[in-house]
């Protein structure tokens, strides 16, 4: 039976480079792409970091019953939704996976799949590194939204507070100062699966 390696962390943790590089180290990993209502962001390709859609094809997702899990932020710029299909993406009869997220998105996962099927793959940084990391990576953007910037660093305060990784079995963190040690941490971890 194969496993989903679920990489999460907080905004500027740095999941998403650590994401594209275990895929491109590990291509033995299968990838499956979430779904969202944002708007695509520059440096951005549709079908590579989501599947960047409109609010009918959720609302179809939902009365057709392949929404596995789906969660709506209220950000500055209106709702954005984010959110996982039961779309073929996944078979672990057939490998393993790796899937990015979020913890309330990697706590539902694992009420459809199970909990043996996930593996936890947690990226943390100290806050004001991460903080950092993130006005750099703002101040790339071509209108950068500095406002949603800071909803975002202040929601994964109570997203990722330490009694919802505990609800959620989250015991391993994989600290992301310096990044080779981290996916060389992470890689030895899926290896051992």
């Amino acid at each position: 039976m194969g496993k989903i390696f679920y990489v999460m962390g907080k905004s500027a943790s740095g999941k998403d480079t650590i994401y594209k590089q275990l895929h491109s180290r590990m291509p033995e990993l299968k990838t499956v792409r979430m779904y969202t209502t944002r708007p695509i962001r520059d440096g951005e390709t549709d079908g590579v970091e989501y599947f960047f859609v409109d609010e009918a094809y959720l609302h179809k997702c939902r009365e057709n019953g392949t929404l596995i899990e789906c969660r709506t932020y209220d950000t500055v710029y209106g709702p954005w939704n984010y959110f996982t299909v039961d779309d073929g993406q996944i078979d672990l009869g057939h490998g393993c996976y790796l899937v990015m997220g979020t913890l309330e998105s990697y706590e539902k996962m694992r009420l459809f799949y199970g909990t043996d099927a996930l593996v936890p793959l947690y990226i943390h940084v100290e806050d004001g590194l991460r903080l950092r990391r993130a006005l750099e990576r703002e101040e790339q953007q071509k209108v950068p939204k500095y406002k949603e910037m800071c909803r975002r660093f202040l929601a994964d305060e109570e997203d990722f507070k330490q009694e919802n990784l505990d609800r959620c079995g989250i015991v391993k963190w994989y600290g992301n100062v310096v990044l080779e040690d981290c996916l060389e941490e992470i890689m030895r971890v899926i290896k051992g699966c």
